[in-house]
């Protein structure tokens, strides 16, 4: 499989992600429901804290992604849902070794709420290999 990055401009580098990722030769899709801060039995954990509920849903991202045999480095598409637009940009500057070099294409939506009251982000991924 091979990525390349399509950026039409440079302000996305400053915050992390690519406008389009092309993929050629990719035999393989997988489309990765939002995960979320929860633990192993789909329990919340992390109220209020929105950085450890981000590093909960990277963690959990990383899991399903390892799961089919994929990394990060497959992620061609990120989406986050967050009910804290501010305090997620604030979380996710600590979080950017998480991302593969390419920079997934990337879009970061305010909600209401998320299915649990105490969540305050989802991560949605699709991956290809």
């Amino acid at each position: 499989m091979e990525k390349r990055v399509v950026n039409p401009w440079t302000w996305q580098d400053q915050v992390g992600f690519a406008q389009g990722n092309e993929v050629k030769d990719g035999s393989r899709v997988l489309f990765v429901a939002g995960q979320t801060s929860v633990d192993e039995n789909g329990t919340p954990i992390n109220a209020g804290n929105m950085e450890a509920q981000v590093g909960k849903a990277f963690e959990n991202l990383e899991a399903v992604l390892k799961q089919a045999g994929m990394s990060m480095e497959n992620v061609v598409r990120l989406n986050y849902y967050t009910t804290d637009i501010d305090a997620a940009l604030a979380a996710f500057p600590k979080f950017g070794g998480n991302l593969p070099e390419t920079r997934p294409a990337s879009t970061l939506l305010g909600v209401t709420r998320l299915a649990f009251p105490d969540l305050l982000i989802e991560i949605e991924a699709t991956a290809v290999a």
